[in-house]
């Protein structure tokens, strides 16, 4: 059943996977794409990158969920403090032998 209408969709009148667009990513950031979200970063620590450790495996920008991390020519370029919350996942999606994204304390940037 349909959330949106409450009408039934067989099974068979709905798109396979292979029929679907690819996607996934939004460039819609809705208000905070308009609005500076990093006052909330709540853990109190911010990612900070060392470019020159990390090996551009991309692993920092697909798993963060605020679409934090600026992308230059395909390479990680920047972090953008505006939206990022502090959550780390970055930091521990980095893989340890690189080790390029460390959480550092809010207050050293104050």
């Amino acid at each position: 059943m349909s959330s949106l209408t409450g009408d039934s969709v067989a099974a068979e009148d709905l798109p396979t996977w292979e029929e679907l667009p690819p996607g996934g990513v939004s460039d819609d950031f809705g208000a905070t794409g308009r609005k500076d979200m990093g006052f909330w970063r709540g853990g109190g620590q911010r990612p900070l990158i060392d470019l020159n450790m990390c090996v551009q495996c991309l692993h920092c920008w697909i798993s963060c969920p605020d679409s934090c991390f600026i992308l230059e020519e395909g390479k990680v370029a920047a972090i953008n403090y505006e939206h990022c919350k502090g959550c780390g996942i970055c930091a521990q999606e980095c893989p340890p032998m690189v080790n390029a994204i460390v959480m550092i304390e809010e207050r050293r940037f104050a």
